[in-house]
């Protein structure tokens, strides 16, 4: 079993910043893959970002592209997402989502989610 624990989310302005961090326990953390993904009001789920259990692999939605960086510091089993340039259509729910098994990049199945952490952006 695998539990996961998002946090940094929080209200901003456009243009600013914030970093999520997603900590597991648990399985071993060097075996998953994780990903973030959000879900704004009244619109469907989807993956932000993800990163390969060594790290060497990430993947990002087009919509972050240059402004989302997904990082992961196994020594501390968390996974960070640094969100710079934010802007209103990036307020949603961002849940870390994590999987075992092969890397997939935006593909990922998921086994284990977290809550999610809100992210509210005014503009």
């Amino acid at each position: 079993q695998v539990q996961l624990v998002e946090s940094g989310g929080g209200l901003v302005q456009a243009g600013e910043s914030l970093r999520l961090s997603c900590s597991t326990s648990g399985r071993a953390f060097r075996s998953l893959n994780i990903g973030w993904l959000r879900q704004a009001p009244g619109r469907e789920r989807e993956s932000v970002a993800t990163i390969s259990r060594g790290g060497s692999g990430t993947a990002y939605a087009d919509s972050v592209k240059g402004r989302f960086t997904i990082s992961r510091d196994n020594a501390k089993n968390t996974v960070y997402l640094q969100m710079n340039s934010l802007k209103s259509e990036d307020t949603a729910v961002y849940y870390c989502a994590a999987a075992g098994g092969g890397y997939y990049g935006m593909t990922m199945n998921y086994d284990y989610w977290g809550q999610g952490t809100q992210v509210t952006v005014s503009s």
